[in-house]
């Protein structure tokens, strides 16, 4: 009995080493397990209730996180790590999506956005094109035909000339209906929806007082300074555990304030540095200035272009995620990639000024930039220094990018619209579409 007695009491002092030890590594590393919780509830919450699917766990990336995470899909979506502290929420309201929170959201009535006006909406593919099909072939899975293939998480295609709608491919479980996240694409729409209010006159590229806690020099950032990533807020992209992209993401229930108190790294317009968090000042700023709140996307863009698949999820605060938060069905994605590509003009009428492309498209020189090429929303094939940064495909090719591997190549000289969504978090998947893109210029001469 007393040799039991002993075993028990060593046991009991074990468990209590590991539970001491467990609640102090969660307030040493909470931050860290939240921004991972938040991603996960985030993740299920909008794979399941916004595009339908049953398998969230396939869109996680790569952590060593991922496999004690614990997730909850319901009313209200929830993740926790092996069930320690608080777990995240994310919460639906329909034609809003997802939106990370701690209790009852209300977001106001979605504005409904029908397909009218949109002409990929109904497409049918035009006549096969052999060699259109094997270059979409190879944007799905690498190797010969005789070989084993590698897949590339490719999920969705869609290749549009001249308006026409001529090659689409979808992977197991995806279809012409699914709507798939853009991720940072978001941003190059934000540009486009950005434009059509200047159109209206509702912003100039000029402006500047854009935050009423801006009465320092952060009071000179203009719109154009946040399109083009040169405002000079403190900022680092990088997408770990406890950067400020993922404390964004996945912590701050309005994104926009936390990043507009952040403070000047370099002055106003001097430096260019990839910044998330600038889109998110941005689109705080159009949701204030047109009223339009959580429903600014369905009012403008959305409207204009027919995106009836389109979700824009919004933060706590009921912003817009301008920065990341864009699901649409790759044929939405391309009607966006169009609108580009005509200059914003849209079943006759002119939505954006006549030079918001252009200007779009035209680099500031930076003495400084992490990423060179970035006009405002979009990539340019034309490098600053005068080299391409595509050799394969005309100079006027240009390009919004997302995480995962989104991206969308729009050829003016070409009429050409390329879109090619999917998962690939370990690797570049930029080659196969460029590759694809030259393909099919050639299979379409």
């Amino acid at each position: 009995m007393r040799l039991l007695r002993r075993v028990g009491i060593v046991a009991a002092s074990l468990v209590l080493v590991f539970v001491v030890a467990l609640t102090g590594v969660y307030f040493w590393q909470g931050p860290l397990l939240l921004t991972g919780t938040g991603y996960a509830a985030h993740n299920a919450c909008a794979v399941t209730q916004l595009a339908g699917r049953e398998n969230p766990e396939t869109d996680l990336p790569p952590n060593p996180l991922v496999p004690y995470l614990a997730v909850d899909v319901g009313g209200v979506t929830t993740a926790s790590v092996l069930g320690v502290g608080t777990p995240q929420q994310a919460r639906h309201t329909e034609g809003f999506g997802c939106t990370l929170a701690s209790g009852p959201l209300d977001l106001g009535e979605p504005t409904a956005v029908s397909s009218d006006g949109n002409p990929f909406a109904d497409a049918v593919v035009a006549s096969e094109n052999p060699e259109l099909e094997a270059a979409i072939d190879r944007a799905f899975a690498v190797g010969e035909p005789d070989e084993v293939v590698e897949l590339i998480g490719t999920r969705g295609v869609v290749v549009v000339k001249d308006g026409e709608l001529v090659g689409e491919r979808y992977a197991d479980g995806f279809d012409e209906s699914t709507p798939q996240l853009g991720w940072s694409m978001s941003k190059s729409v934000t540009s486009l929806m950005t434009g059509m209010l200047v159109k209206q006159g509702v912003v100039s590229l000029d402006d500047d007082q854009l935050r009423p806690e801006w009465t320092d020099e952060r009071a000179s950032i203009t719109v154009e300074n946040l399109l083009r990533m040169n405002a000079g807020l403190e900022w680092d992209e990088t997408y770990d555990l406890g950067t400020p992209i993922t404390r964004m993401l996945y912590l701050e229930p309005d994104m926009g304030s936390y990043v507009a108190g952040l403070p000047l790294a370099h002055g106003v317009g001097e430096v260019q540095q990839y910044s998330s968090g600038s889109t998110n000042v941005l689109c705080s700023v159009l949701a204030s200035r047109t009223g339009l709140g959580t429903d600014l996307p369905r009012q403008t863009i959305f409207q204009a272009l027919g995106l009836s698949s389109a979700v824009w999820e919004p933060d706590a605060a009921g912003t817009p995620v301008c920065s990341s938060y864009l699901w649409a069905t790759p044929r939405d994605w391309a009607a966006i990639g169009q609108f580009a590509l005509q200059k914003g003009e849209w079943n006759g009428e002119q939505l954006l000024p006549e030079d918001w492309m252009e200007t779009s498209l035209t680099l500031v020189d930076h003495p400084e930039s992490d990423d060179p090429g970035y006009g405002m929303g979009w990539r340019t094939n034309v490098l600053p220094d005068g080299t391409l940064r595509w050799p394969s495909l005309p100079e006027d090719a240009f390009s919004a990018n997302g995480h995962d591997g989104q991206m969308m190549i729009v050829i003016p000289s070409e009429g050409l619209v390329v879109v090619r969504l999917g998962f690939t978090p370990e690797a570049s998947a930029s080659d196969t579409v460029v590759q694809l893109a030259a393909d099919a210029i050639a299979a379409l001469e």
